[in-house]
Formats: C-alpha cells, structure tokens, sequence
C-alpha cells in the first residue's frame, strides 16, 4: 500500500483518499458557457507522463487537497494545503 501524506493528519494508508481531478482544471463561471467548454472542463485531460499535480480527497478529515506525484514511478514530492500552493504548476 501507498502512503500518501495529508497536509492536515500526515502520512496515511492510499486508501484513506479519493482522486478528485488534475489541479488547475478551473469550472467554467458565467451564464454563457457554452457547450464546448463545459464538455472541455469535464472530459478533457492532460494525463501527463511524469510530474503531475493532483487534487485529492482526505476520507478521513474531509479536507481536498494538492498532491504532486509522478505518475511513472509513483513517488510523492509534496502535498500542499490549497490555500499554501500556487495557481500554476511549475515543470
């Protein structure tokens, strides 16, 4: 099992958490969205190979938070509160 360490409890069991989506992946706001972009926001990902930045979900203590992990070797480099860590993620 994988340890995944929440910003809020510490490190924890990869079963305590629930992905919840690529970090950055703003909703679409306003009463023109159209079509298109809705779908963009809900189909539409990078799925990189590598670094990525992640949002999840602490079961636990109920609290979303970023987690930066890359996705071929499964390590965890950090894992920030949300109001802590940038907009953007640097490469």
């Amino acid at each position: 099992m994988q340890l995944f360490s929440c910003p809020f409890c510490g490190p924890r069991g990869e079963s305590e958490f629930r992905f919840a989506g690529e970090f950055g992946n703003a909703r679409p706001e306003g009463a023109t969205v159209t079509d298109a972009q809705w779908s963009s926001y809900l189909h539409r990902r990078s799925n990189p190979k590598g670094r990525s930045a992640e949002l999840w979900l602490h079961l636990t203590c109920g609290e979303v938070f970023r987690l930066d992990r890359d996705t071929l070797t499964h390590v965890v480099s950090g894992s920030y509160a949300l109001g802590d860590c940038a907009e953007e993620v640097q490469p």
